[in-house]
This record gives structure tokens, sequence and C-alpha cells, in this order.
């Protein structure tokens, strides 16, 4: 059901597009109306087309550039609605206005070719920008004092990283560039909050050159993770699910392609670290990869554990903030919001979650959500980076 809803919409905004097309051609009575109508109806046709027909296609490189050139058109489409709804309804309130007044309400061919060349211009600029942004990876630091002792440890160095969306859009060479950035800064620990895989373990560029750069990341102890929403099986679209369920199981794949990585994967276990703190790894609140939402609680989790020791949990997304704090946990690491990855989705993120982006204090507990290194669905960055977070964690008590 969902999968046809979202065509509809999909299909209706295409629509809105080629009308808006239509409009302009005939405001501006251009020659030869019918045949730039027409010509526009079959541009935007292929152009959104690219998004299904990648998949009909033989896997090969033919198929990878179809599906990568569908996550930019995706992006250029997105803004080219907005910068067009906004045209739209400056245009709609200017007419209002001097329909009250009295006043001629036509627009000059001028205006209506300028109109047209900013909306054209501003959504081809977001796509170009967000396009190169999104390559451009960034570190971010922080610092935190945890008020429990770890044994030995006065300070503990770990690098967050998630949300490698491993795909059409995301392959070797970004992996490469974080798997420097993070040996540069000599970490103790790596965490990885969830999304390493965006679903199609066969959209892998080269699995096997994959799970030899990432088992190049050099720590202390080690690199843990844990999966998320989108480590499982599911029909991609644009970068989107459109066979989204609880019941989504994982390819069997990807448990092994970690291994092969060097990544220890946390499933609502726990782990004892040189006898100085604990990281708990849950599994995905939304989508377990087992066939069903069931995984263990907070409090399970902790049953076993030494409090007076630091503890931190690992969860694919940062909600229920609160039961964390409640139950004694020190530091929450996440991922999964990509701090809204493009404008104008960076606006509504704050308003979705308790912490959406960065380092909060939520009582005493630490929520630490890092916006990602990949992306979803477009393949832009526009307002936020694509980032490691280097956590220099000090230890006291």
């Amino acid at each position: 059901m969902l999968k046809w809803l979202m065509l509809l919409i999909y299909i209706l905004l295409c629509t809105y597009t080629a009308l808006n097309f239509f409009w302009l051609f005939s405001k501006l009575q251009l020659r030869h109306r019918k045949q730039l109508n027409a010509a526009a109806v079959i541009l935007i046709c292929i152009l959104a087309s690219t998004l299904f027909f990648g998949k009909f296609l033989p896997a090969g490189s033919i198929q990878r550039q179809i599906l990568k050139f569908s996550n930019y058109w995706l992006g250029f489409f997105i803004y080219l609605l907005f910068f067009m709804a906004i045209a739209d309804l400056i245009l709609l309130i200017r007419t209002t206005i001097l329909k009250r007044q009295n006043k001629p309400s036509r627009f000059t061919k001028k205006q209506l070719k300028t109109a047209a060349a900013l909306v054209l211009i501003l959504a081809s600029a977001f796509t170009v920008y967000g396009g190169i942004h999104a390559k451009n990876m960034t570190v971010a630091q922080y610092d935190m004092t945890i008020e429990k002792k770890a044994a030995n440890l006065q300070e503990l160095k770990v690098v967050l990283i998630a949300d490698f969306h491993l795909g059409y859009s995301v392959g070797c060479s970004d992996m490469q560039k974080m798997v420097d950035k993070i040996n540069a800064q000599t970490p103790d620990l790596v965490v990885i909050a969830g999304d390493i895989f965006d679903n199609d373990y066969d959209a892998l560029d080269d699995p096997e050159k994959l799970e030899t750069i990432l088992s190049g990341i050099q720590s202390r102890y080690g690199v843990y993770g844990v999966y998320g929403n989108h480590d499982v099986k599911e029909t991609l679209v644009g970068g989107f699910s459109v066979s989204s369920s609880k019941h989504a199981l994982r390819d069997s794949r990807m448990d092994e392609f970690l291994k092969k990585s060097h990544i220890t994967l946390l499933e609502d276990q726990s782990e004892l670290i040189d006898n100085s703190f604990y990281l708990i790894g849950r599994l995905d609140g939304e989508k377990t990869g087992y066939g069903s939402k069931d995984r263990k609680s907070i409090p399970e989790l902790l049953a076993n554990i030494d409090q007076s020791k630091p503890v931190f949990f690992i969860n694919h997304e940062p909600d229920h903030l609160s039961d964390y704090d409640e139950n004694g946990v020190d530091i929450l690491f996440s991922g999964h919001t990509h701090a809204g990855q493009f404008f104008p989705l960076t606006i509504t993120q704050p308003l979705a979650w308790k912490n959406y982006w960065g380092v909060k204090k939520i009582g005493s507990l630490y929520s630490i959500v890092t916006a990602g290194i990949g992306v979803y669905g477009p393949d832009l960055r526009v307002a936020t980076n694509s980032e490691i977070m280097v956590l220099n964690i000090h230890f006291g008590g």
C-alpha cells in the first residue's frame, strides 16, 4: 500500500511540474508551444523514470550509473518543487494584492522569464553544491566529563561514526577517506551507530575492497557497532524504502561482511572493556532484522552491569533519552537523523528529536548524535556535514 501511495504522490508532483511549464509557455506566448509542451512531458518522464528503470536492468556498471544519477535527479527534483512552490506562492500573493487594489495583475514576459530562470538556477545551484558538499567529510571535536572512575583510565578518545549507507551513493573512496580521518585521530575506541548498509547488499561497489578498507581502522580497543533500520533487505526507490516493514529480515552477507571488516557487532549485548567501562549495543527499535520488533529493555541490558563503572550505550535512533538517563546510563551514542541532511529538512529535524544532532546533556546522560558519513535518498548535503565525531571523555569521581 505504501509503495502505491508514494508512486501516486510522485506522479502528482511530476504533473504539477509539467503544468507549471505549460502555464509558463502559454503566458510567454512562445512559438511551437505544443512541441515545447510535449518536449517538457517527455523530459520529465525520462528523468522521473530513472528512479525505477535501473531496477529492471541486470546488475552492472550501467545499472549502477543510472541509479546513482537517479539519486541526484531526486535531489534536483525536490529543490525544483521547493523553489517552484515558493515562486507560485509569491506570484499568487502579488496577484491577490493587486486585484484588491484594482490594479493590473498581469505579469510581463520579463518578470515571468526572470522568475523561471531564478527557479531553475537555484534548484541547479543547490543540487550541485549539495552533491559536492556531501563528499566533504569533516571532523567534529567534543569534550565531556563523566563523574565516575574507569579503573586506571583518566580519559578516553572515542570516534563516533554512523549512517554509511553503503550502496549506490557511498562506496570505497568514501570509506577510505573516512578510515584515513579516523586513524589520524589515534582513537582508543571506534563506535558505529548503525545504518552501515543501504538495504541492498548487492549495491556495494566492491564488497571485498570495502572489507579491506574498513579492517584498516586502527583503535586501541577495537571497533564496535550496531545495526540500524536500513540494515535489512528492503526495496529502495530513489534511496527510499518502498516495502518498509517491521518484519524485514537482514541479509546474512551483512554479518559476514562485518566479521571480515573486524567490526564487533553488539546485538542486545554488553562488553566490559579493559575492566574500565561498559559498552552496550541495542537492536534497532524499528527493525531488528529478525522479523519482529522484540528487543531487550534498558533495565534488562543493565541487569548484570556494575554501574559504578561508566556505562555507554549504542542505539541507532536517539529516542527515549529520558529512559536512558533514569536508568543511570552515562553516554548514548546514536545516528539516524543525518542532522536533516539537506535544507529544508534541516528545519524540521529539531522539532522531531530531543537531540537531533551534537552533544546534549539530558539530566546526567550525555546524548551524542552524529550527522553521519553517507546519505539516504538524494545524494546531497546542504546545511549539514558528513562527519566523524571525536569525543574526548574525561573520568572523575
